[in-house]
């Protein structure tokens, strides 16, 4: 374990934001000619989201966008990371363009601009149109073409307004979760398609790369995000053959399908053979647009991967059967660890951040990173004194941000943090069950009210300094 220590300081310029995305604060699903996106399909769908929740309403953010503007600035927050809707801009995916859609997120940009707050512009976080899902969805390459003319046309549109670019938010999970999984739109449970999606997401992003630089101005920030998990073998266990080996297949068959074609311009011969693209998805010429220059790399992370020897077949306690390309292991919670409320896997472990930030810094020397969400979901409730006293979010951040302080000390690039999230919000499957807020969202009313975190995240953002955690928990 690695020790975190409080009274850590960033560099000055460091750029403090929180992220959200669209199908999950926006609401207003079938106004201003907006067509479906899979994730509209996939929440009325039952059985697929918890409570038959979906996004129709959220956080209503596509009509509350000024007050959410607010309290970026309240909190003294210089950069909002949002996401666009495809199907706001392209209803049927490719074709005619939607003004209105345009036109939504010019303001939603001019609200923050008039508050000092800079755009963050994610340009897929998963809602892809359900027209093109129809045709293929990722599993066409065609698709990929189609949303590298959707990002030109955005990047048209508001170049002038976003600072900071991000290709795909977190390929990984569209592909595995969507494809493999079936626990997210579009809810397949298809290998093969899985791979397609891997291959033609990351084609998209080296096709969208390349529109981006020919529409936007000189000095706009282009990157992508990936998520990840540092992958520990308990100490006990650590030298065992399997269990490293398999530490080593479990890294290049999660993190490193993404992160080697970007950074190297190939896959990982390590990885499993299931998860990695069959050589005929890949033509000539794509990993050389894959693997294009960046500006930056955008780091998701919450949670570590324990490995230990086990037999899947016959689990013990607190043992959980590991991916299906790691033979001879088992997922493992260690005694002692705590685990945020989204439970196992969900382990908190700030050295786990420290150690994939030098990590990537090693990986792709000189490329600037931001961590581009970390956060946890709690049990918050309004008190009848009307306060939000989210202290366990408040150790979360106050670990992690030590660790990312921590790295920068150590000489890793890491230009800036983004919390997760602005707003309580539709996660997901859980729908509304999970709160990951700095600020509560009272569903019903849509009233807004800022948790103890984002006090104490605020005066983070003020001083350049990691805050101790109230009530002498620091």
């Amino acid at each position: 374990m690695t020790e975190i220590t409080s009274g850590l300081t960033f560099p000055e310029g460091f750029t403090w934001g929180a992220a959200t995305a669209s199908y999950q604060v926006e609401g207003a699903v079938a106004e201003d000619g907006r067509g479906p996106s899979v994730w509209d399909t996939f929440s009325r769908t039952p059985g697929k989201v918890r409570g038959g929740d979906t996004g129709a309403i959220a956080c209503d953010s596509y009509h509350r966008y000024e007050e959410d503007a607010d309290l970026l600035k309240s909190y003294g927050l210089s950069s909002y990371r949002f996401s666009v809707a495809w199907p706001r801009i392209f209803p049927d995916g490719t074709g005619q363009v939607n003004q209105a859609g345009l036109d939504y997120y010019k303001r939603l940009l001019d609200a923050l601009a008039e508050r000092g707050v800079s755009g963050a512009a994610t340009l897929f976080h998963w809602d892809l149109p359900q027209a093109l899902e129809d045709k293929g969805g990722f599993r066409s390459r065609d698709t990929a073409q189609a949303f590298a003319d959707y990002a030109g046309t955005v990047a048209e549109a508001l170049g002038d307004r976003v600072s900071r670019w991000i290709t795909l938010n977190e390929p990984l999970c569209y592909a595995l979760l969507g494809h493999r999984t079936g626990d997210h739109a579009p809810g397949l449970t298809d290998p093969a398609a899985a791979r397609a999606v891997t291959h033609h997401l990351l084609l998209g992003h080296g096709l969208a790369v390349k529109a981006l630089r020919a529409a936007l101005p000189s000095g706009s920030e282009i990157g992508i995000t990936l998520n990840f998990r540092t992958v520990r073998v308990e100490d006990q266990h650590a030298g065992d053959p399997s269990a490293e080996a398999a530490r080593t297949t479990a890294i290049a068959s999660g993190d490193d399908i993404y992160l080697s074609p970007i950074v190297h311009g190939r896959y990982p011969s390590e990885a499993d053979p299931s998860y990695v693209p069959e050589a005929d998805l890949v033509k000539d010429g794509d990993l050389e647009l894959i693997s294009a220059p960046l500006d930056f790399l955008g780091l998701n992370y919450y949670f570590p991967q324990y490995l230990r020897p086990g037999d899947p077949s016959n689990l013990k306690k607190n043992e959980y059967k590991a991916p299906g390309y790691l033979d001879g292991v088992v997922e493992h919670q260690p005694s002692g660890m705590k685990t945020t409320n989204m439970n196992w896997p969900w382990v908190i472990d700030p050295g786990s951040l420290y150690e994939l930030i030098m990590r990537v810094s090693k990986e792709a020397p000189g490329l600037p990173l931001y961590v581009t969400e970390n956060g946890r979901a709690a049990e918050d409730y309004v008190t009848p004194e009307g306060i939000v006293n989210d202290v366990e979010r408040i150790e979360y951040f106050h670990g992690h941000l030590s660790a990312a302080a921590r790295a920068i000390a150590d000489g890793a690039p890491l230009r800036g943090y983004y919390a997760w999230s602005l707003l309580d919000n539709f996660e997901w499957a859980y729908g509304y069950q999970k709160r990951f807020g700095l600020t509560y969202v009272d569903f019903g009313t849509q009233k807004r009210i800022p948790k103890a975190s984002a006090r104490w995240f605020s005066q983070v953002a003020a001083t350049n300094t990691v805050q101790p955690v109230p009530d002498g928990r620091d």
